[in-house]
């Protein structure tokens, strides 16, 4: 029997489950990650692949592994495809969940859970949601309070800003850079075009993320909710200004909307720093690793 800590990350082929394997294999974890699918991983990883929304393999899943640590990942993050698909977004966010907490509470209840959770949900149920993925992850966190509540569970939650990074990612920055990458090849027209350039958002790097989650494992009290984040509003036109920079050649932007109303709240990380967390990769840092992750994995990049 291994004399590692064990931890089951979901989700792990997804952006931030592959930077969150790496890292807590390097921190001398015994990782046991779960895909729908079978894909190239590290050979000290142990890879299971299922289906979480079946109530009998994720039982199984737990009855063999036993972690002692959950990091619950995989869902149903796009806020478009909720609106096409709502009720599959409510299974992949909340059943999934329920599935993995109800096992563990049954199994092996001294396992530390972290349900990531996503500062686009909404505060408070008696709010209403702006979209089917808000409320998905809204309900997703009273489930994970009821049961730690309920049943003397060690579940707490995070709350990540706009995560960004090297690795396949939907997020703005990333499309960003996958156009800079095809302009700098002559595949695209030398024109950027951003839907706002005065919109503003809080952007931390996802290697960051997963440090704070090894914190909150390590520090956080159950029952708590940790909002993690950068604290610094950047606007897409920071970001755009920051990729021309790093650009091997011009490009001019477009934008259809010039509005400052699009403005996200400053997060606050309050209650994570007093854990003794900080943010550590700057933000210009973050922007050249997605533009050179692409243009090492061009072949490979989303189609725009």
């Amino acid at each position: 029997m291994s004399n590692h800590p064990s931890i089951l990350i979901t989700g792990a082929n997804g952006f931030t489950g592959q930077h969150a394997c790496e890292y807590f294999s390097h921190a001398g974890y015994e990782v046991i990650a779960t895909t729908r699918s079978k894909t190239n991983m590290s050979s000290n990883i142990q890879q299971e692949h299922l289906d979480l929304l079946n109530h009998k393999e994720v039982y199984h899943l737990i009855s063999r592994t036993k972690p002692q640590y959950l990091l619950h990942l995989a869902g149903q993050n796009n806020v478009s495809d909720s609106w096409e698909d709502p009720l599959s977004t409510l299974e992949a966010n909340v059943l999934s969940t329920a599935y993995l907490i109800d096992a563990l509470h049954r199994i092996n209840p001294s396992c530390k859970i972290l349900i990531i959770g996503s500062s686009l949900q909404n505060q408070s149920i008696t709010e209403y949601p702006s979209h089917p993925y808000s409320l998905s992850k809204a309900l997703q966190s009273i489930l994970a309070k009821g049961w730690s509540h309920l049943y003397n569970l060690h579940i707490m939650e995070a709350k990540p800003s706009n995560l960004i990074g090297p690795g396949y990612s939907n997020g703005v920055c990333a499309l960003f850079a996958q156009k800079i990458v095809k302009m700098e090849q002559g595949k695209m027209q030398p024109m950027l075009e951003v839907h706002n350039l005065l919109a503003s958002r809080d952007f931390l790097d996802v290697r960051d993320a997963v440090s704070a989650y090894d914190m909150i494992f390590q520090k956080g009290v159950a029952g708590e909710t940790y909002d993690i984040s950068s604290g610094e509003l950047r606007s897409l036109g920071e970001i755009v200004n920051e990729l021309k920079q790093l650009s091997t050649i011009g490009f001019s932007t477009k934008s259809a909307n010039n509005m400052l109303g699009d403005q996200q709240k400053v997060i606050s990380s309050h209650k994570i720093r007093q854990l003794g967390w900080e943010n550590k990769i700057p933000f210009q840092t973050s922007i050249k690793s997605i533009l050179d992750f692409y243009r090492q994995n061009e072949h490979n990049s989303l189609s725009l």
